[in-house]
């Protein structure tokens, strides 16, 4: 079983957004998927076949005040809108529809990475938490501290997989892969530094002190499995894929021209990775 995992990173989500449209118009499905923060939203997308939907969110919607505001932020307590982008627009009412029987159609199982706010633990969900019109998941991995308020599901607050399990290869080879492709959208010679995780980690200390301290860690704990991708790479089970420069765009830069930059990189990117399932597909 070859998996696919899509660690998301904010905005610079674009790279795999990239990755995954260049997937489907060569009709290229994985058998795992697992999707973390904005890698989430993406892995929705490619399992319900919506070719450039994300594309449209990371470069239209995503410039709407409702999105993402200080707005937003002095009236609910979160800078990111997630009920917006992944309800209101996201319905099958709204104005760009996940195709939800789609996505549950299809046979590949998708795991979805939050963090219990509580414990700093990772939960997997996986698309079978999912209802039509009912995302919350999704809002749940991509629940950034600080400027997002945990987000809440079943009385339980999560916020963005990426504190506990940045890289979750470890979970995928558990679940049965033998080879991974795994998208990263930092270079992947490009270490992760703490100094602005310990800042908003301090902050976070006040009122969820375990998330907090992986929140600390979490340039750690990403540096860490980076090293141990890229020796898996070494082995032949793992394919990187990453974009060699991300222009100085950060998690929330919202910046059309790198955006667009940083997308037409997933999709050449991408292009490494049918000979992988070539020589890997049994």
């Amino acid at each position: 079983m070859i998996g696919i995992i899509d660690v998301g990173g904010g905005l610079r989500g674009i790279f795999g957004a990239g990755v995954t449209d260049f997937l489907m118009d060569r009709g290229i499905m994985f058998d795992y998927c697992v999707g973390v923060s904005a890698g989430s939203a993406n892995m929705a997308s490619y399992q319900a076949g919506q070719m450039f939907r994300n594309y449209d969110f990371y470069t239209e919607y995503c410039f709407r005040s409702e999105t993402m505001s200080w707005h937003n932020f002095a009236k609910t307590g979160s800078y990111v809108d997630l009920e917006y982008t992944y309800g209101e627009l996201s319905s099958h009412d709204g104005e760009y529809p996940l195709d939800f029987k789609k996505m549950m159609d299809c046979p590949a199982p998708f795991v979805v990475v939050a963090t219990n706010a509580e414990t700093g633990e990772p939960k997997y969900f996986t698309k079978d938490d999912m209802k039509q019109d009912d995302y919350s998941v999704i809002m749940a991995s991509s629940t950034v501290p600080v400027i997002n308020k945990p987000y809440e599901i079943g009385g339980v607050k999560y916020l963005d997989g990426g504190l506990s399990d940045p890289i979750p290869y470890k979970k995928a080879f558990e679940d049965g892969c033998d080879h991974l492709v795994v998208v990263l959208t930092r270079p992947v010679d490009e270490w992760r530094k703490p100094a602005k995780d310990e800042a908003f980690a301090k902050i976070l200390n006040l009122t969820y002190p375990a998330s907090a301290e992986r929140l600390s860690n979490r340039a750690d704990t990403y540096n860490n499995q980076l090293a141990e991708i890229m020796q898996l790479q070494e082995e032949g089970k793992v394919l990187i894929v990453a974009p060699d420069d991300i222009s100085g765009l950060q998690t929330l830069t919202r910046n059309i021209d790198q955006l667009k930059g940083l997308y037409r990189k997933g999709l050449v990117a991408a292009q490494a990775i049918p000979e992988f399932l070539e020589k890997n597909r049994h």
